[in-house]
């Protein structure tokens, strides 16, 4: 059954990677219900970044709004990555909030939509881009370029309608986009292939965030 194999909230530590300093990177499982809502734009403080509450985002400049406002990863790609990397990889070490089981993260379509539990509904946005911090936790060499070539990045989820997260909830997908542009697709053309991203412009469905991301990345907004 594809469900929430685990739900994690932010343990803030510092970081060594550079210009870093309190990261919420540090996520540690937890066993009550979580409360999920849209959080804002970015540039929020700390703890109204992230879609969780307890939840908390230092580098609000990159990460959390209500495009980013939570972060799934799936627990059989975290099992391909410890038989790449030879070690035990827990579930959360990644930053992810829910850590999921037999739901087709990457393969999820822009704009799907997937209910989790009772009432909670959250829309898949984009992928995760790697970066300086996760690089420092992880203490993999080149981590960054490893962890993109791989097209693995987990999803990003905005919050359609609130409600509670917790261990064991159902995750149903409710609405699939026909433009079938999947989250590993969409990474790839921004990673590695971004003649390709012009033409997600046009597609009917995908993130208003999300082309708007595009936009900026193909210097089309002036």
């Amino acid at each position: 059954m594809s469900r929430i194999l685990q739900v994690n909230i932010a343990v803030p530590e510092i970081s060594d990677a550079k210009n870093v300093g309190i990261t919420g990177i540090n996520k540690q499982p937890v066993t009550h219900p979580v409360a999920v809502r849209a959080p804002g734009p970015k540039g929020l403080p700390p703890e109204q970044a992230s879609g969780l509450a307890g939840d908390r985002i230092y580098d609000t400049k990159n990460h959390g709004g209500d495009d980013q406002a939570v972060y799934a990863y799936a627990r059989e790609d975290y099992d391909w990555w410890e038989k790449e990397l030879g070690r035990e990889l827990p579930s959360g070490i990644f930053g992810e909030n829910l850590t999921t089981v037999d739901v087709d993260v990457n393969g999820a379509v822009l704009g799907e939509t997937w209910r989790i539990g009772e009432t909670l509904v959250l829309q898949a946005t984009f992928g995760r881009i790697p970066c300086a911090t996760f690089q420092w936790k992880m203490g993999e060499p080149r981590w960054v370029k490893r962890f993109a070539a791989e097209n693995r990045p987990g999803t990003y989820l905005r919050v359609v309608t609130p409600g509670d997260v917790q261990v064991g909830d159902a995750v149903t997908v409710l609405d699939r986009p026909a433009h079938g542009i999947t989250i590993a697709d969409s990474y790839r053309a921004w990673m590695h292939e971004p003649e390709l991203l012009a033409s997600f412009l046009t597609v009917e469905g995908l993130p208003e965030g999300l082309k708007g991301d595009i936009r900026r990345k193909l210097r089309l907004d002036g």
